[in-house]
């Protein structure tokens, strides 16, 4: 026998997911997090499933984790300390930053502290042209005196980051260099090596990320792999990185910044598996837990991938899933403005003291205890009866902080809170989705998280679309994406040039660089020729533009015949982004970007036979108030438990479906249907009469 495993760390919880690949079978378990050290709750985890199904450690041939530690570490600013190297003239960038202004006219607006002090950025006697020829050869011996300098401060991490580096690597490699040479136990991260392409800032702030984070994976990664050893399960593990892909851990300690966001990663991708088994191409991701939502977009199957996302005020200058975070958890506090209106988040109740409901010492109003009031989750208690709801505790919560400063009843004090945070939540998918051109009715909704089932009908219902997708295990679901991944990485080139004549050869020439590169990488993954797959986008602009959009290209694009076509999509993108596009402008290419992918086996989910939809009813029923219909009122409403449903079960709203990991809301007016991979599959544009019911 052969098992995968994959593991979610989350800040308060750490999922496991087992499967039998020959069998289809899967099993979950959920365990607190041990932030201090996130290794050792995932080995509790992986040890509880195969001691509690008496599986030998020896037969697990798959391990692969998610974890928050990069991204913690920059929040908490617990990185290592770190110096940086840069052009002599250069060492306050970090300060000076560019024009973005996120908040242009607020006097009080604070800048991020940058990650390294001004005591320890040195400036080296270097320079080269724009075009990467040297102007200043690199002064040697100034050199070797800052990394003296540096190893007698105890520094255990450098960053070097020089003008023009991404056109000619010539002096960061002579830095890199005597780095090893004078100070060998030093970890080193150069630009050239992270971030090759243009735009010095960001691809400052990356580098120095990347050092910043570099000593704190290194630590983590080795303690974890000596406890897979120590517990004889004979795999090499993976990590998952922001782009969605996994990467073998030797790998990515020389690139710890493209973990930095990949928490909610895994979601998305087994979103997006969801879509090649439903065949529902176009999804938008809806991942909400108990301190924020979590949305993202998959058009024809493919996350959507951004290249423009910041991480703690700075920007990170590598590919990620295009994910956007709103306060909006179920833990998200109730609170009123000074204008007395009602507001939801971003400050969260968090695991402890947690929402009142929970009898943990919260006092404060949250969306759980909304949801406890108007009585959509269980009173008498949720995780299958194994944690109790203190109803009263959620009453008194909401009528102490909102009933008693407004004129609202309770019953209309908790609609509200949670008409409010749905609104936070609508603008959330509009952001992905509206701002780039996209229109969410033509979009299904996959919904995950422990939250999330309580509020994606409402979603729907706003945002007009008529399909919600709830897979079988969705407080669980992120831990699934780690077994559904491929092996990734990505490469980079920079060079301003119009596509035309004896340019293309150029093009074609960083691609093919770019291919033997990752083909190495590849190799090193055992990842043999036929499983290998290379996927390239151009980065193109109109000249004098200052920002670029991406263009998938295949080989063949690059010919004389064909660059036209991908002037042509270039338009389409264009003006599906902006509105409008100018066909006679003159066009630009500036980044060329390759995805080495290395196809790995993944879980077969086990598809049972369809079946005619046949409608159920329940004999456990409690009444529910639903304030989304046009006449707010209790509703007698259907109590389902999801172990119970079979394929072809349909379901009438009002109804709840009740399980381990959440619980699901099916609006009046709404069904439900269990489809033969056991999602439920929420029709959230069908009217129902009282006949049919």
């Amino acid at each position: 026998m052969r098992y995968m495993v994959g593991v979610d760390v989350g800040g308060t919880f750490t999922d496991v997911t087992l499967v039998d690949p020959t069998s289809g079978n899967i099993e979950n378990h959920k365990l607190p997090s041990t932030p201090q050290d996130p290794s050792k709750a995932i080995m509790n985890g992986i040890r509880d499933l195969l001691d509690k199904h008496s599986i030998p450690n020896g037969q697990v041939t798959y391990l692969a984790h998610g974890t928050t530690v990069a991204t913690n570490a920059l929040i908490e600013r617990k990185g290592a300390e770190t110096a940086l190297i840069v052009t002599e003239g250069f060492k306050d960038l970090l300060e000076i930053a560019r024009q973005t202004r996120p908040s242009l006219y607020d006097l009080f607006q604070e800048k991020p502290e940058p990650m390294i002090s001004g005591e320890l950025r040195f400036e080296v006697e270097e320079r080269l042209y724009s075009n990467g020829t040297v102007r200043t050869p690199i002064n040697r011996k100034q050199l070797g005196k800052i990394i003296e300098e540096i190893k007698s401060k105890g520094i255990k991490s450098i960053a070097v980051c020089f003008l023009f580096s991404f056109n000619n690597p010539i002096h960061e490699q002579i830095a890199v260099e005597e780095i090893k040479k004078l100070y060998p136990s030093a970890y080193v991260s150069a630009s050239h090596q992270i971030v090759p392409e243009f735009r010095e800032y960001p691809r400052l702030t990356t580098t120095t990320m990347n050092a910043y984070l570099g000593p704190v994976m290194q630590t983590y990664m080795e303690n974890f792999r000596a406890s897979v050893k120590k517990e004889n399960i004979p795999v090499e593990p993976y990590i998952t990185q922001s782009n969605g892909g996994i990467i073998s851990i030797q790998e990515s300690v020389s690139s710890p910044v493209k973990t930095a966001l990949s928490g909610p990663a895994a979601g998305v991708v087994a979103a997006s598996h969801v879509a090649e088994l439903t065949g529902y191409k176009d999804l938008i991701t809806f991942d909400m837990g108990g301190t924020s939502a979590d949305f993202s977009l998959i058009e024809d199957g493919e996350p959507k991938i951004s290249m423009d996302r910041e991480i703690e005020g700075f920007p990170a200058r590598i590919p990620m899933l295009d994910i956007h975070t709103y306060g909006a958890g179920g833990g998200s506090i109730a609170w009123l403005d000074a204008g007395g209106a009602l507001k939801v988040g971003p400050e969260s109740a968090g695991a402890v003291p947690g929402p009142a409901a929970y009898g943990r010492g919260g006092t404060l109003p949250t969306v759980t205890d909304a949801n406890v009031v108007l009585g959509r989750l269980n009173p008498n208690g949720i995780l299958n009866g194994q944690m109790d709801l203190d109803v009263e505790a959620s009453k008194r919560a909401i009528e102490e902080h909102i009933c008693k400063k407004t004129n609202l009843s309770l019953i209309e004090a908790a609609s509200g809170i949670l008409s409010v945070v749905n609104a936070n939540m609508t603008r959330g998918v509009r952001l992905i989705s509206v701002e780039k051109g996209y229109s969410p009715n033509e979009f299904s909704l996959v919904s995950f998280g422990g939250g999330g089932g309580l509020h994606c009908g409402s979603l729907a219902k706003e945002l007009n679309i008529s399909t919600v997708i709830v897979p079988p295990s969705p407080g669980t679901f992120s831990s699934m994406g780690l077994l559904v991944t491929d092996i990734k990485s990505d490469y980079v080139r920079t060079e301003l040039i119009q596509p035309t004549g004896h340019n293309l050869q150029k093009i074609q020439d960083h691609f093919k660089e770019m291919e033997e590169e990752g083909t190495k990488l590849l190799e090193s993954e055992k990842i043999e020729a036929g499983k290998r797959i290379f996927q390239r986008t151009v980065d193109v602009r109109f000249k004098g533009q200052n920002y670029e959009l991406s263009v998938p290209i295949e080989l063949k694009d690059l010919e004389k015949e064909n660059i036209d076509k991908v002037i042509k999509r270039f338009h389409e993108i264009h003006e599906k982004t902006y509105g409008y596009s100018d066909k006679l402008a003159q066009v630009e290419f500036v980044n060329f970007r390759l995805t080495a992918c290395g196809e790995i086996p993944k879980v077969n989910f086990r598809k049972e036979t369809s079946k005619d939809e046949e409608v159920i009813s329940s004999k456990t029923k409690r009444k529910v108030y639903f304030s989304e219909v046009d006449e707010p009122k209790y509703f007698e409403t259907d109590i389902f438990q999801r172990t119970e449903l079979n394929v072809g079960d349909k379901i009438i709203g009002p109804a709840i479906v009740e399980q381990l990991d959440t619980t699901i809301l099916i609006l009046p007016e709404q069904t439900a249907s269990v489809d033969p991979y056991q999602n439920l599959i929420i029709n959230a544009s069908t009217g129902v009469n009282d006949n049919e019911k």
